[in-house]
């Protein structure tokens, strides 16, 4: 890791405005779970998948990555990867139905 990288700052209203998107995120989500953990699966499927796309979370995600990617150092170095692309690289992430986490 890059020695600007070891250690970065934000500022109190930036981590403020972070921790609110995440909050959003994940009461929305707990509380869908709870809503409908005896009603129809199919019902809690199509409302998980409406409160994603109505209420872009991915753009909220997006938005916070940006935020915390704004303050590295991302020089390449020798394998032509930044810091944050040598991190990132060993994440498996869906690609395909069916795909599954790795526990």
């Amino acid at each position: 890791m890059m020695p600007a990288n070891r250690e970065i700052s934000y500022s109190g209203e930036e981590i403020i405005n972070i921790l609110k998107e995440i909050e959003l995120i994940l009461i929305s989500l707990h509380n869908m779970g709870t809503y409908y953990m005896d009603k129809d699966d199919e019902e809690y499927r199509n409302e998980t998948t409406r409160f994603i796309d109505e209420w872009k979370v991915t753009h909220k995600l997006a938005t916070v990555r940006a935020v915390l990617t704004k303050r590295f150092d991302l020089s390449i170095g020798d394998d032509d990867m930044d810091d944050l692309e040598r991190a990132m690289e060993s994440i498996k992430c869906w690609s395909k139905k069916g795909d599954n986490p790795i526990p």
